[in-house]
């Protein structure tokens, strides 16, 4: 089978099993309620520490993490990638949203800030995957002092963090992100990237995301702005078909506008990029966004005249146009209707006839009324 981002054909078509048949650096479930207020879950509490109780939201998966798992440093810790809100819960004041900016968070449980010790609590909890709710105790929050610098959370205030796991890296290297060499980075991330193609080929879709989501967490726009020639280049040999696989999820997920983004992510790289084009055309064109998608695949054929994939993508878009066209052309024929037949003139001699024969009618009744006087 092929490995999903070496396919010479940017749709895959070959191998039904393929990633590449079907955004914003880092993709996740944007949860159903309206972000602005305090989330109300209906799940059972339950009591993970004096000061922190849990309600999940969306199961995880897999088995959860061992507490001293190794990852990233020497010692004995977890490394893992979240996602979260948090609010003040007396207020329901929101103070930190990385989902609106599309950013995750790093903790290392072991190594987290005191006022994040809650947090690490609930986290250690979860499974990859899993999204909750948490209600932490101002002692394991902020304390008795509060913040007011950022984020402004008052004193004594008991928070409400809702949380989504992306995952957790036990790394070989022992090592913190940050502690880490570019080579090591990039291993790292084609690790992950690997773990991920391999969960696609067992149409596990949402773990393969989650792999590629945390590939893409070793090369962000902090790390890629430091790096120029060959290690610019190979980081983006790992990071553009992390973003690539990501968009063919997206699609099979019916999340086209995330997969628009993720192709615009690569192109911004590479602006001729086949696949990154042809993905994108077609994410556009389930959205209806016909004039947008016939240009990215337009551009797509130029660089790979001979993909059959592409030229049956434009034969659609034109079978669409003209079943739009004909759909039109019925409806406004309903409106208007059919033009009238003009009526055909009468002939002169016949109007002339009538004419005599009411003056002659006229005449003998103007006779007959002179006699009867």
């Amino acid at each position: 089978m092929a490995d999903p981002d070496v396919l010479s054909s940017p749709s895959g078509s070959d191998d039904d099993n393929d990633i590449v048949t079907e955004g914003s650096a880092f993709v996740h479930n944007e949860p159903a309620q309206d972000d602005k207020d305090l989330p109300k879950v209906e799940s059972e509490m339950e009591v993970l520490h004096e000061k922190v109780k849990k309600q999940i939201i969306k199961e995880g998966h897999g088995k959860k993490p061992p507490k001293l798992a190794t990852c990233f440093f020497f010692l004995m810790i977890s490394y893992y990638a979240v996602n979260y809100r948090a609010w003040v819960k007396s207020t329901s004041h929101k103070f930190e949203d990385s989902w609106q900016e599309q950013r995750p968070i790093e903790l290392i449980l072991g190594k987290e800030k005191a006022e994040m010790a809650g947090l690490g609590i609930g986290i250690a909890s979860m499974r990859s995957g899993e999204r909750a709710l948490f209600h932490v105790g101002w002692e394991l929050g902020y304390g008795k002092e509060g913040n007011f610098s950022f984020p402004n959370v008052p004193p004594m205030a008991d928070l409400v963090y809702e949380v989504e796991l992306i995952g957790f890296d036990e790394a070989k290297e022992g090592k913190a992100r940050s502690d880490m060499t570019v080579e090591e980075r990039i291993e790292a991330a084609e690790r992950r990237k690997v773990e991920g193609n391999d969960y696609f080929k067992e149409k596990k879709v949402d773990e393969a995301m989650q792999q590629y989501e945390m590939a893409i967490a070793y090369m962000g726009d902090d790390f890629m702005f430091q790096l120029f020639g060959k290690y610019r280049d190979m980081a983006l040999a790992v990071k553009n078909p992390c973003h690539l696989n990501m968009a063919a999820c997206l699609i099979k997920l019916k999340r086209y506008e995330e997969a628009i983004g993720q192709c615009t992510i690569v192109l911004s790289e590479d602006e001729n990029n086949v696949k990154a084009l042809f993905r994108r055309g077609k994410a556009r064109a389930e959205l209806g966004q016909t004039d947008a998608a016939r240009e990215d695949f337009e551009k797509a054929r130029k660089y790979a005249p001979q993909d059959k994939a592409i030229v049956r993508e434009l034969h659609l878009l034109a079978a669409h146009d003209k079943a739009v066209y004909q759909k039109q052309k019925e409806i406004y024929k309903g409106i208007f209707g059919p033009r009238p037949e003009p009526k055909p003139m009468r002939s002169n001699w016949l109007v002339l006839f009538w004419q005599w024969l009411v003056a002659l009618v006229c005449r003998l009744f103007r006779i007959h009324r002179s006699k009867a006087d």
